[in-house]
C-alpha cells in the first residue's frame, strides 16, 4: 500500500528545502515502513543541499531518523509492527566487509546510501504529478513523516529509550564516540586531542571519558562550545583562534598526544593536530574535506604515525547504539546535552542555528 508523506525536498543545488506532499512506494519484502518521530539535522544533509556531496536531484535527505514501525515486508524477521527504532546507515550485510564486522565499509555503501534509489535502481518517492523524487538517502530519506528502510538497517530500541532524541545515535554521535572507542581503541589513562567541538567532536570527547582517558583536549574557536566540552569531559580546552594549537597541546602533554581526532576536515587544522602528536601516534580523520585539500607528507614520514579515515566510527549500529543508550541511562554518556529540538516546519530555523553555531545538534520533531 502506498503512503502519502510530508517531506522536505531540495530540488536543485543551493535551493532551499521545501515542504511537499509525496507518495511513498510499496514495501519490498525485506523492508519496513517507519513513522518518523524525530530526525537529526546533520552537516551531511547540508553538504548535499549545497552540492558538496553530489546527489541526484530532486532529493529527500535526512539520515538520522527514529520512529515507530507501522508495516513490515513479508520476509522481515526480527522487527515487528510497533517497534520503536533508530534507522542507521545502509549496508548490504553480505559482502566481505559486512561479514567481517566492517559494516561501515560495506562494498555497496555508495550504491545503498548515495545513489538516490534502492539497490535495484527503483526510486521510492514520487511527487503529486507522478515525477520521481530521489530518496533512499542513507537508506532512509527521513526528512519526511514516513520513511522506508531495509529491516537490516534499523535498530530496535528498548521501551525506555528517548525516541525524540535517539535519531542522531544512528550517524553523528556514533561516529564521534565510535572513532574513539572502536577505530582508535583509546586505552584508559591515555591522552587524546579532538579538533572540532560540534556534535561529532563532543561525542568523541564523551567517548574518551568513557574509555578512561585522563587527558582530553578539545580544540575549537567558539568559546561556548569549549565550555560545553569541559562539562562533557574535556580536561583542557584550546581556542584555535587565539592559541598555537600544536604548541599548546605539546605543552599540556609534555611532548604531544598519542591519539587525535579531527572532525573539521580543514587541512590547516589537521596539520596542526598532527604536529601535536607523538611519534607512533594514531590520528583519525572524520571531517568532510573540501575537494583538493592536501597535507604535507613530511607530517607523516619517518614518524611511525598511523592516519586513518574513519566512517561511522567503525560501528555496527545494532551493537553500538544499544551500548550508547545503556551508557546514557547510567549517566555516563549525556548526549542529550547536545540536542535542541525544533518542529519539522522549523527546518529553516534549525539550519540557520546550525550554521551560526547557536545549536550543536538540531533534532526535528514531527507533528
Amino acid at each position: 500500500m502506498t503512503t502519502t508523506v510530508t517531506a522536505a525536498v531540495v530540488r536543485e543545488i543551493d535551493a532551499p528545502f521545501q515542504f511537499e506532499e509525496l507518495i511513498l512506494d510499496n514495501l519490498r519484502v525485506d523492508e519496513v515502513l517507519v513513522k518518523i518521530t524525530a530526525v537529526g539535522l546533520c552537516h551531511t544533509d547540508l553538504a548535499v543541499q549545497h552540492g558538496h556531496l553530489p546527489q541526484a536531484m530532486p532529493l529527500v535527505a535526512g539520515h538520522e531518523g527514529a520512529g515507530v514501525v507501522t508495516e513490515i515486508g513479508a520476509a522481515v524477521t526480527g522487527v515487528a509492527v510497533g517497534d520503536r527504532v533508530v534507522i542507521s546507515f545502509s549496508a548490504c550485510g553480505r559482502c566481505a566487509n559486512c561479514l567481517s564486522g566492517k559494516r561501515a565499509y560495506c562494498l555497496k555503501f555508495g550504491l545503498l546510501n548515495f545513489s538516490g534509489a534502492r539497490d535495484d535502481g527503483s526510486v521510492s518517492l514520487q511527487d503529486g504529478v507522478g515525477q520521481p523524487v530521489h530518496g533512499s538517502f542513507f537508506g532512509q530519506s527521513s526528512f519526511a513523516t514516513y520513511a522506508i528502510a531495509a529491516a537490516r538497517d534499523v535498530v530496535v530500541l528498548p521501551d525506555e529509550a528517548p525516541l525524540d532524541l535517539a535519531g542522531p545515535l544512528g550517524c553523528g554521535i556514533q561516529t564521534g564516540a565510535g572513532t574513539v572507542l572502536n577505530s582508535l581503541a583509546v586505552p584508559a589513562g591515555a591522552a587524546v586531542a579532538v579538533a572540532g567541538a560540534g556534535s561529532v567532536g563532543l561525542a568523541a570527547i564523551m567517548g574518551a571519558r568513557v574509555a578512561g582517558a585522563t587527558t582530553i583536549i578539545a580544540v575549537d574557536v567558539v568559546p561556548e562550545r569549549l565550555e560545553l566540552a569541559k562539562d562533557l569531559g574535556a580536561t583542557h580546552v584550546i581556542n584555535g583562534r587565539d592559541e598555537d594549537t600544536a604548541a599548546r597541546i605539546q605543552e599540556i602533554t609534555d611532548g604531544g598526544v598519542p591519539y587525535a581526532v579531527d572532525t573539521t576536515g580543514a587541512a590547516p587544522v589537521i596539520a596542526s593536530l598532527m604536529q601535536a602528536t607523538t611519534l607512533g601516534a594514531k590520528i583519525a580523520l572524520v571531517g568532510v574535506t573540501k575537494p583538493g585539500a592536501t597535507l604535507d607528507l613530511d607530517l607523516i614520514s619517518a614518524a611511525g604515525k598511523t592516519v586513518i579515515g574513519v566512517y561511522q566510527g567503525d560501528s555496527v549500529p545494532q551493537q553500538f547504539i544499544p551500548d550508547m543508550l545503556a551508557l546514557h541511562a547510567a549517566g555516563q554518556f549525556p548526549f542529550d546535552r547536545l540536542i535542541t529540538r525544533y518542529r519539522f516546519d522549523q527546518l529553516h530555523d534549525a539550519i540557520a542555528d546550525t550554521h551560526s553555531g547557536a545549536t550543536v545538534k538540531a533534532v526535528l520533531v514531527m507533528p
